[in-house]
């Protein structure tokens, strides 16, 4: 982003909101075309608010909110006064909600939808929305801001370059275990989110699956007033979530999975075999398993045939 920088211009959407010689219109919206809106909002400090959210928050006509006690709450510290309809929208009612709300859209209302805190549809109630609009071909867009994920990942002091984002495990011992198997080998940051109550019963998880030395962060409450982030292996965050009363909402950084050594050709001329044994060639066996072990093909072909 900061390669190349050039003179700011108007969006597609401000030039359309428009006639020739009249002001745009605020965030480019377009009145009587309908359209949805995901809204970021503060993770913890109120001071992060966007200003396009607030002002949505006053002029929408409708506001799809996770929980409208925690809406009313937000509203009321940014001193803004809703003039549109506020409605509960959450993962328990999302299947009977959303095409309702559809209905609004396509009627030319514009619809905010926010969550508890962060972006809408990222680990939080959103995606049947999104995807019902998509589907019925209706006009979705986003005021960004605040993440959980994000301001992990950066506070973190792990690689940034690649990242997944993997939610909450399973609260099952066998789902648990089954998952942190898939991703014994993920290379990227993993981010994940964790209640505090379950944080060591997790902790303890990925320190039997990813090893005592793999590094990591649990970021806790992040952007408020006790904000704090921890940073070590899983045996000292083990320990440390052993021996503490944690508290507030949980973020977890992992560091991926290290790079394996390659090793020597030889040493995978067993593999190539058992591969030949199920009917593979040899040149395809040989393909597939230096691939693999990130060795070269020519040195383990030749490696292959010198021990027959």
């Amino acid at each position: 982003m900061d390669e190349e920088r050039s003179t700011p211009v108007e969006t597609p959407l401000d030039n359309e909101s428009r006639e020739p010689g009249k002001p745009a219109v605020p965030n480019g919206f377009a009145p009587g075309v309908g359209r949805i809106v995901l809204a970021a909002t503060p993770i913890g400090n109120v001071g992060d608010a966007s200003s396009r959210l607030i002002e949505l928050l006053g002029t929408s006509d409708i506001i799809a909110a996770e929980d409208t006690r925690r809406l009313h709450r937000l509203v009321q510290s940014l001193g803004v006064e809703v003039s549109g309809r506020v409605i509960s929208y959450h993962e328990h009612n999302e299947a009977t909600k959303t095409a309702e709300l559809l209905d609004h859209v396509r009627a030319g209302k514009t619809i905010l939808m926010v969550s508890d805190a962060g972006m809408p549809a990222v680990s939080d109630p959103g995606f049947r929305l999104v995807e019902g609009a998509v589907e019925a071909g209706l006009t979705v867009t986003a005021v960004p801001g605040p993440s959980a994920v994000l301001t992990a990942l950066a506070l973190s002091g792990l690689p940034t370059d690649r990242f997944c984002f993997e939610g909450f495990l399973p609260r099952k011992s066998g789902d648990r275990n089954s998952r942190l198997a898939d991703l014994a080998d993920e290379r990227r940051t993993m981010v994940f989110f964790e209640a505090p109550h379950r944080l060591e019963v997790m902790l303890r998880a990925l320190h039997e699956r990813f090893g005592a030395d793999r590094r990591v962060a649990v970021c806790r409450e992040l952007t408020k007033t006790y904000e704090e982030v921890i940073r070590g292996t899983l045996r000292e965050l083990l320990e440390w979530a052993e021996n503490n009363e944690v508290r507030g909402e949980i973020a977890v950084v992992v560091a991926g999975a290290p790079e394996q050594e390659p090793g020597k050709p030889e040493d995978h001329v067993a593999a190539v075999n058992e591969l030949i044994s199920q009917g593979i060639r040899l040149k395809e066996a040989v393909a597939a398993v230096a691939e693999d072990a990130r060795v070269s093909k020519r040195e383990l072909y030749s490696a292959v045939l010198a021990a027959r």
